[in-house]
């Protein structure tokens, strides 16, 4: 197997040396940060202040703060790199539609500034994704409170922001409950969750009932790399239209229904599968279109969607 080639960067062993030395008093900072419980945004905000400039490479003068409505965005050298959503400490779960809702924030906010790249915090959890045909793919997702350091922030790093993913992503951020200062045992390292049939990491799947659980993912539609599974797709929006408006479709509730398919409906807009993109478009993606316009959804397309 080929070493991924940034392990061999001197900035990344520089960067991950850094964050292991820093990390300890980091965490010190921080519970210290949340002791009263119940902490506004503000805190969350303090906290990850505390990790970009403390533990990572960042400059206080490069994080911006309510730029066009975001509430951070990191740039060096007028190059905007990331938004990032800060929430109130101790609100957000991988896999929830608080931390759904906090992306589709983050991507309004990215769009409207050409930043490929969104990232959504409550100084519990950092989740980052870049924004790939449409969809998002995951960069981080760790538990700010673990106790070991998580290497995997040399991604947002300075020096790490900016390149291409290479890699697994450790889905270590579920929180099990409503502590801000909550901590659970983190997987193993390197590891990823596949589901056992697609063998495909949960970004893939239309709609996660819990990302740390791959038996609750459903409608594979996109491939591991983040781009569209031609194949799959289409047969993922068909399962759906056969149960349109039914009282279980594959397990997912009725109510989450009309987002699962309008997060398929813009994965096919993007790769121009439908009209007016596409000139002659399949069956299945006019019946899409038809069905989105009898429930008044065809107006929400253009609007950015989570992955899960």
């Amino acid at each position: 197997m080929v070493e991924p080639a940034y392990l061999n960067l001197a900035m990344y062993h520089t960067c991950v040396d850094r964050l292991r030395t820093a990390w300890p008093q980091f965490l010190e900072t921080r519970k210290d940060r949340l002791r009263h419980g119940d902490e506004s945004e503000k805190v969350a905000e303090a906290i990850i202040e505390d990790l970009l400039t403390g533990v990572l490479d960042w400059e206080k003068g490069d994080l911006a703060y309510q730029l066009e409505y975001a509430d951070i965005v990191l740039s060096q050298n007028l190059q905007k790199h990331l938004v990032i959503e800060v929430k109130k400490p101790g609100t957000l779960r991988l896999g929830r539609q608080s931390l759904a809702a906090a992306l589709e924030q983050a991507r309004r906010y990215a769009a409207a500034q050409h930043i490929n790249r969104v990232a959504v915090t409550d100084g519990c959890i950092f989740y980052a994704a870049d924004i790939n045909s449409g969809g998002l793919q995951h960069r981080v997702a760790v538990n700010l409170g673990r106790a070991a350091p998580p290497e995997a922030l040399w991604w947002i790093s300075v020096h790490g922001v900016y390149r291409p993913f290479e890699g697994t992503v450790e889905m270590d951020a579920v929180l099990t409950d409503d502590s801000p200062a909550a901590q659970v045992p983190a997987l193993p390292e390197n590891s990823a969750l596949l589901h056992p049939k697609y063998k495909l990491p949960v970004h893939c799947f239309a709609w996660v009932g819990d990302a740390g659980k791959p038996a609750t993912w459903k409608l594979p539609y996109l491939k591991a790399d983040g781009t569209v599974d031609d194949k799959r797709l289409p047969k993922a929006i068909q399962c759906l239209l056969s149960n349109f408006r039914g009282t279980k479709v594959k397990n997912i509730p009725e109510s989450d229904v009309s987002q699962v398919l309008l997060r398929l409906a813009r994965c096919a807009k993007s790769a121009e599968l439908l009209p007016p993109e596409s000139i002659r478009p399949a069956p299945v993606y006019q019946q899409l279109v038809m069905v989105l316009e009898q429930n008044n959804l065809l107006s929400q397309l253009q609007a950015p969607t989570a992955p899960f």
